[in-house]
């Protein structure tokens, strides 16, 4: 079976080059953006982690006027994951702490007028203070898309989120605290609320097998969306490398995390990788796969790849369980 690309939700960069940077260039965005079109991905969302101000201005100004660049993956609208996230060591992974900020909709109004209004995902915790008004507000007022992630939200809070607007989770079974009740914890309603679509990092180290197979059973061919939460680390050989304030491992197996901690730091691994993983695990039909990696993320945005583009990618077929790629001839 041909597919016609991968789509990602959410990229933070690539060879040691982060969208999150005060120094980022428009070359850094036009490499990385050939460098995921030669791999597969034919549109993708470039992620603006929690940052400094000085970080946002210059990042969402440029990613914006990279949307309308022809070459490469085409940008689809910006993922901007924070800074309303829980602050609390767990549910905020390896977002800096000083950058984080209670949900504000002035805050919001000023990243949305930096990014040109280009922003296609906002991640937020909707527990905290002011994340519901939030919500409402975006819901309401854009056509960007709320997701939850990095939180520790009870049903009740996810269910008012929902009700408020939230249409999809960012990295589903990541992004939460490590010890959780085994009964009341984010996982459950986000899996059972079919107004919610999943973001899952299928790259072999985010999530288990079975919670992938459940996960899938849950939310189905329509509402599953495969990411690879690609990081500035990404195609660089094994070591130790600088990650804000922190120092992050890249190992020889590919897992990626911070210094003397089980924290996971972003991923390795691209879409090709990520779906790869997840076509080995034979759960899902070729026609499942396709869903998973190009039409459900294009639907949540509303979104679309030109023909054109499509027809200079490179060649993806599926044999047995794997992904191939091959150039256009």
């Amino acid at each position: 079976m041909m597919f016609p690309g991968f789509v990602d939700l959410q990229v933070n960069g690539r060879k040691g080059v982060t969208f999150s940077s005060p120094e980022l260039t428009a070359d850094n965005v036009a490499a990385i953006s050939a460098d995921l079109f030669a791999r597969g991905v034919v549109g993708y969302c470039p992620t603006v982690i929690t940052t400094s101000g000085d970080a946002y201005e210059r990042a969402l100004p440029l990613l914006a006027r990279a949307c309308d660049d022809e070459d490469g993956a085409k940008i689809l609208g910006l993922h901007v994951e924070g800074p309303f996230l829980n602050p609390a060591d767990g549910p905020r992974g390896a977002h800096p702490r000083a950058f984080v900020r209670p949900p504000s909709v002035a805050f919001f109004e000023k990243l949305r007028q930096l990014a040109d209004d280009r922003i296609a995902i906002l991640t937020l915790a909707p527990e905290m203070e002011g994340a519901l008004e939030l919500i409402e507000h975006v819901a309401a007022k854009t056509r960007i898309i709320v997701s939850l992630g990095h939180h520790m939200a009870d049903a009740e809070t996810i269910r008012r989120a929902v009700e408020a607007g939230a249409r999809a989770c960012t990295h589903v079974g990541n992004g939460i605290g490590g010890l959780i009740d085994r009964h009341r914890n984010p996982l459950w309603p986000m899996l059972a609320d079919d107004k919610l679509s999943g973001m899952f990092i299928t790259d072999g180290f985010h999530l288990p097998a079975d919670l992938i197979r459940v996960a899938w059973r849950a939310k189905g061919a329509s509402r599953f969306i495969v990411t690879s939460d690609r990081s500035a680390v990404a195609g660089m050989p094994p070591g130790e490398y600088p990650f804000r304030d922190r120092t992050v491992v890249l190992e020889e197996n590919g897992f990626l995390h911070l210094k003397d901690l089980p924290i996971l730091a972003g991923s390795s691994r691209d879409m090709f990788d990520c779906m790869n993983h997840l076509a080995s695990l034979g759960e899902l039909t070729q026609a499942d796969l396709r869903a998973a990696g190009f039409d459900n993320p294009l639907r949540l945005l509303g979104a679309s790849i030109e023909p054109q583009r499509l027809a200079r990618a490179p060649k993806i077929e599926l044999a047995g369980d794997r992904f191939e790629l091959r150039a256009r001839s």
